[in-house]
């Protein structure tokens, strides 16, 4: 799989993120969220949200199920619990993002990593998903009650003959890309920290980054639109939502 290269004239905001920190922005209909994995075995947690109306969000029950699958990759969508889409991906040159796993606690990064004080090492100390999503949460007067299940974009796990999941080590390669384009303005809430089921014992959380920039309107044809039944009938519910914009 491939991500094409983005026109600069394309492109709005750039920025690279370091490893375990957080972000937040609102991706407007009509524009798209390039992640890139610099450097290779990285993580990125994801929140999705309707930005003009936070209670709707990203299903992730509600988006396997209508998709017939257990992780996301490049003609797959993101349905919010409304059955609308927030945003699809029309772009992936990793080909496997873990839906499954959730984010790290405080307790799972102090047990496999120690510490990690920021009073020894400063900016390099160590943080955890779930803390990141509720810093960046609590801007947008959201909290605890609003963390859903997330997706973990470059993380492949799989589950094994005995039921356990089994994360994949060096599965995203340096320069690895996924592309969401937004069906709707979007409250993208994220993090950088390593994947909970990552068995390195070594603190080394990568950094991502991110491109914003415009796409062209949704073809009739679109592959995303035309993956499944299902999908169909979720821009159909999405072009409703919007028909009085």
């Amino acid at each position: 799989m491939t991500t094409d290269a983005i026109a600069p004239e394309r492109v709005v905001h750039a920025e690279l993120l370091p490893g375990a920190r957080n972000w937040s922005f609102i991706v407007r209909r009509g524009f798209a969220l390039r992640l890139t994995d610099r450097h290779g075995g990285g993580n990125c947690s994801v929140l999705l949200y309707n930005a003009n109306d936070k209670l709707e969000r990203y299903n992730m029950a509600d988006t396997l199920k209508a998709q017939h699958t257990a992780y996301l990759t490049k003609g797959h969508v993101c349905y919010s619990d409304m059955g609308r889409i927030l945003m699809s991906i029309v772009g992936d040159s990793c080909g496997w993002h873990d839906t499954i796993s959730g984010v790290s606690n405080a307790a799972m990064v102090r047990e496999r990593y120690g510490a990690g004080r920021y009073q020894e090492q400063r900016n390099a100390f160590h943080r955890d998903g779930r803390e990141l999503f509720l810093i960046e949460l609590g801007k947008w007067g959201l909290g605890r009650k609003d963390l859903v299940a997330n997706v973990n974009f470059f993380s492949k796990v799989q589950v094994d003959e005995t039921g356990a999941m089994v994360f994949v080590p060096g599965h995203s390669e340096p320069g690895a890309a996924v592309d969401l384009r937004a069906e709707m303005d979007t409250l993208v809430v994220l993090n950088t920290c390593p994947h909970p089921l990552d068995p390195s014992p070594e603190w080394s959380p990568r950094p991502i980054q991110i491109t914003l920039y415009r796409t062209d309107p949704v073809a009739e044809d679109d592959p995303c639109r035309t993956s499944c039944p299902e999908n169909g009938r979720g821009f159909a519910n999405t072009a409703i939502y919007h028909c009085q914009y």
